[in-house]
């Protein structure tokens, strides 16, 4: 879940403003926590919150919830201007009017062609690749100097969704003599290149098409390229595809909205599945990480209103296991075979059937080598992920890099250090 401030003349920017899921209040990696979990759980905001009138406006890089979030929850608290694209835009609006505050949060909507100055700074937004429309990073200028803040990115030629990667534009950076990267860690211990989607798509399609049963596939709710992907295979193999879950059918509505979904593919209603013969049903379903109340939970129970699951039907993890889901999921897949239900787990598959949005190490190499920053600051991770992006960067030729934990304050200009614990932070649960 992510909270990024950047301060400069007396005025802070905020980056992101996320939530996570089925968390405690502890890292568990500090192994500090009292087993206590929350369903939604959201970046404490108390430091920024005490000053929020010199917060000068809040950007979101893109619609996923651990970077979209957590406004609903906070904005009262901040209330500052947004900026961000309109697919993003969209999903705000919509969360927005959830918790009562539509129309009242004032939304200024960008593209990559936009320069803002929004209090000290001048924000441009810079094209990358992910599993969502609409991803940028940002290029944050003040007097001081120049950030790119890359938020989540990966190098992919061959998107689902939006344009191929363009290494171009960030070669040129590097002649703009860049003050420092803040970059995504996710992948950063992962050798290589993360794969593309359009791999994927091959993996998915040749997993699915030789099986007989209903096929169900469990994915992260808002991956709107993998919900693409996943209706041009059941259009190959003669399939009817529904989605379950909330979030799934909110991202959908809004990839047809604002044109990102293709014309030539349609869905049906999920209460009609019911009535098709097995082999002609793709389901989608949220709840690949084991979220008891999700639809893919819901199902291993046979407590789903809308779809049962029998002996021959096979489930399909098309994601990770994030780090800490670990049981939930091997409990989820335990109940799905004591139905009889087969199950295939990307981590376990020979075939790609799942891509990641993250940059490997091979691809934060490439990063370094074009943009060429003066200082590393490795976010968006634990702390092994971190060193290991650290040491990459190091690799790279990258002189100076800050590695540190929520809490401590980066110093960037006129000279640079970190000082460690600053600020007290920590999460807060926004719905219990």
């Amino acid at each position: 879940m992510n909270m990024n401030l950047y301060g400069h003349d007396g005025q802070w920017l905020m980056v992101d403003c996320g939530v996570s899921f089925d968390e405690p209040l502890t890292p568990e990696y500090k192994d500090k926590s009292d087993g206590q979990r929350f369903d939604v759980v959201a970046p404490d905001p108390t430091f920024i919150a005490s000053q929020k009138e010199n917060l000068c406006g809040m950007v979101i890089t893109h619609a996923h919830e651990d970077h979209v979030g957590a406004v609903p929850y906070l904005w009262q608290r901040l209330r500052c201007p947004i900026y961000t694209t309109p697919f993003t835009a969209e999903v705000l609006r919509r969360k927005l009017s959830e918790t009562g505050l539509a129309g009242k949060v004032p939304i200024i909507e960008v593209d990559e062609a936009s320069f803002c100055q929004v209090g000290p700074f001048q924000l441009e937004w810079l094209a990358v690749t992910h599993s969502i429309p609409e991803p940028y990073a940002i290029k944050i200028t003040t007097a001081l100097g120049t950030i790119l803040h890359t938020a989540d990115w990966k190098i992919d030629a061959q998107p689902i969704t939006g344009k191929p990667f363009d290494a171009a534009m960030y070669r040129a950076l590097g002649q703009t003599n860049i003050l420092a990267m803040v970059g995504d860690s996710t992948n950063a211990l992962k050798p290589g290149f993360s794969i593309s989607e359009r791999n994927c798509y091959d993996g998915l399609l040749a997993t699915i098409r030789p099986l007989n049963g209903r096929v169900v596939v469990g994915c992260f709710g808002s991956n709107v390229a993998r919900l693409i992907s996943l209706a041009r295979v059941a259009k190959k193999t003669g399939r009817y595809m529904a989605l379950y879950g909330r979030s799934l059918i909110n991202m959908y509505s809004i990839a047809r909205k604002l044109n990102h979904w293709p014309d030539d593919l349609t869905l049906i209603d999920p209460a009609h599945v019911g009535y098709l013969p097995p082999q002609e049903v793709l389901a989608v379903a949220t709840g690949s990480q084991g979220e008891r109340r999700a639809a893919l939970s819901r199902m291993a129970r046979d407590e789903h209103h809308q779809l049962s699951l029998d002996k021959g039907d096979t489930v399909i993890f098309s994601s990770i296991v994030i780090p800490g889901n670990e049981n939930s999921v091997e409990a989820l897949i335990r109940q799905l075979q004591g139905l009889g239900v087969d199950t295939i787990h990307s981590e376990n598959s020979t075939l790609p059937i799942h891509a990641s949005g993250h940059p490997a190490a091979e691809e934060l190499t490439l990063m370094y080598n074009w943009v060429r920053p003066q200082i590393a600051i490795p976010v968006h991770g634990e702390p092994e992920h971190l060193s290991a992006h650290a040491q990459i960067a190091k690799t790279a030729g990258v002189r100076k890099r800050y590695v540190g934990l929520n809490g401590d304050l980066y110093q960037l200009a006129p000279i640079s250090g970190i000082r460690r614990q600053v600020i007290k932070t920590g999460r807060i649960p926004v719905r219990a």
